[in-house]
């Protein structure tokens, strides 16, 4: 079993890939704006699932042997970078829709909330590349059952994201009031939210393999 300063650690990295912009996020927010609090936490649970069923296929190798195959590395990892380019750009283009703000979305039943969710988080490569890149040197073969490892500390970043997207969700409506009476912070969130989503897909497309 992980040592309790490697969870420590692991969990600090898990908050900083939680608090990163991604699909996950985005659709949380959306969601929880259009349809209210209970409808983004459905959205949540098909999320977590999906980010749950990702864990589960880095633990028994799967993503490590997709990863093995040629060129699926780099086309996994250049679409992820479009992906991010693209976000970034509808978030700072002239009438694009910051975050936070409201949505006109049709409202969904529970097993659709659900299903979206799971799709967005288990086609999110953000997930994938974090197992790939950050789990491998928490893990110690001399401590026993790696796949264990990697379980255990897969569901430390599970329940970080858990906790930080419940609270997003839960804190949606309230931000986007606050931002929609101070139009300021709102276009200071469009620009902030936009740069970060560029310098990500900037270094994702530029990163190696090793």
């Amino acid at each position: 079993m992980p040592s309790t300063a490697t969870l420590l650690t692991f969990a600090a990295l898990s908050l900083g890939l939680a608090l990163t912009p991604g699909p996950n996020m985005l659709y949380l927010v959306s969601r929880s704006l259009a349809q209210g609090t209970g409808a983004g936490m459905v959205s949540l649970a098909g999320c977590q699932t999906g980010s749950l069923a990702i864990m589960l296929c880095a633990a028994a190798g799967i993503t490590a042997a997709l990863f093995a195959v040629p060129y699926a590395w780099d086309v996994l990892r250049l679409g992820g970078a479009a992906y991010l380019a693209w976000l970034a750009w509808q978030s700072v283009r002239p009438g694009g829709q910051p975050l936070f703000a409201p949505r006109p979305m049709p409202r969904e039943g529970a097993a659709r909330l659900f299903s979206v969710g799971f799709a967005t988080a288990a086609l999110n490569p953000k997930v994938a590349l974090f197992y790939m890149a950050v789990l491998p040197p928490f893990l110690n073969p001399e401590l026993g059952n790696v796949f264990l490892q990697s379980a255990v500390l897969g569901a430390v970043q599970i329940a970080v994201a858990t906790g930080f997207d419940a609270l997003l969700v839960w804190g949606a409506a309230g931000t986007a009031r606050f931002l929609g009476t101070r139009p300021f912070w709102m276009a200071l969130q469009r620009w902030v939210l936009g740069a970060a989503l560029g310098l990500l897909a900037l270094k994702l497309a530029t990163q190696s393999r090793d």
